[in-house]
């Protein structure tokens, strides 16, 4: 297993920015799908998408490419700072966990709470960017939201918001948000370690040549099936927020279980997991990347992970 410096502090933090980026660039316009799905489909009016690919196509016809970048410009930055974050955090508090660098097999007692408590505190900062996000997301072309209603971009967004519905608007599905990203990430994370091992555990005896590329497909892999391992456990709590962010009615419950249950009264437990076609298809992609891209970025600023 990776053994890291415990000097590298900030550098882990400037590694999961450029994680976050990669995550944006390579999985947003599947993140739009998936909210437009959430927001429509579970809704008792409006247009309805047959799936994934039919929801892609309307957008890409009636709002062309930069359809399925609506909303990209709060992602960048509230996932920038959110990967910076919880990959910093995740890796400053499995050391302190640990009493120092891993010894070997992965230690779920180190693993699971480092990585629940960078989730708690990222929600924090996500929860207004999403909330942005996902309102910018719902807007398009087959929106039942009133033209009068809609917002001109981003800071306009979170102007009106704060407006009329006051400082703790723009923090609307915080709590929903916090529950997501802390099980979600101690999932991802716990899966992510995991695999690396068991796979690392292959490569011995390959060529210094040859293990840089199996390196780059053992991140590709762990960070990959983390990601659908993470997703597939919080889809429900996800399809919640974007309920709870998006509905326009101030009063509208809060409370992500209350929520779900009256989705699943009225869609099944099909409609708990609506979006989950483009979810599971955007999560390998751009988790495998955000994997990737964090330790190439860790290796170029100098951390040191050596491997057992």
């Amino acid at each position: 297993m990776e053994k890291m410096d415990g000097n590298s502090g900030y550098k882990e933090y400037v590694a999961g920015l450029m994680a976050g980026i990669a995550i944006v660039i390579t999985g947003h316009p599947f993140d739009t799908v998936k909210v437009k799905l959430q927001k429509h489909n579970t809704e008792a009016r409006g247009i309805k998408y047959k799936n994934g690919l039919h929801c892609a196509a309307r957008i890409l016809k009636t709002e062309g490419v930069k359809g399925l970048y609506r909303g990209a410009t709060s992602s960048f930055i509230g996932m920038a700072f959110e990967s910076s974050l919880v990959f910093g955090i995740y890796s400053q508090t499995k050391l302190l966990l640990q009493g120092g660098p891993d010894g070997g097999k992965p230690q779920p007692q180190a693993i699971v709470p480092s990585a629940a408590f960078g989730g708690a505190i990222i929600s924090f900062i996500l929860c207004p960017s999403e909330l942005v996000k996902c309102r910018m997301q719902v807007q398009g072309a087959d929106s039942v939201v009133p033209s009068s209603s809609r917002y001109g971009g981003p800071l306009e967004c979170a102007l009106k918001t704060v407006k009329c519905e006051g400082i703790t608007g723009i923090f609307r599905g915080g709590f929903t948000t916090l529950l997501r990203e802390s099980f979600g990430n101690a999932v991802f994370f716990s899966t992510y370690e995991y695999v690396r091992y068991h796979l690392h555990l292959q490569r011995k005896g390959a060529s210094s040549e040859s293990i840089q590329l199996i390196d780059i497909g053992v991140g590709i892999m762990s960070g990959g099936l983390g990601g659908i391992a993470c997703w597939s456990a919080v889809l429900p709590l996800d399809v919640a927020k974007t309920i709870i962010q998006t509905t326009p009615e101030k009063n509208h419950t809060r409370n992500p279980f209350r929520v779900l249950k009256s989705i699943y009264a009225r869609s099944g437990l099909r409609g708990c997991y609506m979006g989950l076609g483009p979810t599971i298809v955007r999560a390998f992609p751009a988790n495998a990347a955000a994997i990737v891209t964090w330790e190439l970025s860790a290796k170029l600023l100098g951390i040191k992970r050596d491997l057992n």
